[in-house]
């Protein structure tokens, strides 16, 4: 799979990455290398499935939607 990723300088030292694909997917590093390494591990958790036996307080509700 391949996904698109904005890498930009950051403000104060090193590089900032942004996925556009995956809101909130966003990562830093110290040098490009650094940068692209860690947003790829924001990427792998981003879209790690959750666990559908985990446990929920009796009130709660289990909703699917379409996005």
């Amino acid at each position: 799979m391949q996904i698109s990723v904005i890498l930009e300088p950051s403000d104060e030292s090193g590089y900032t990455a942004t996925v556009p694909s995956l809101p909130g997917c966003i990562s830093e590093g110290n040098s490009r290398e650094d940068a692209l390494l860690n947003i790829r591990e924001a990427i792998l958790l981003y879209l790690d499935p959750v666990d559908d036996n985990a446990a929920y307080a009796p009130e709660s509700e289990v909703l699917e939607t379409a996005v």
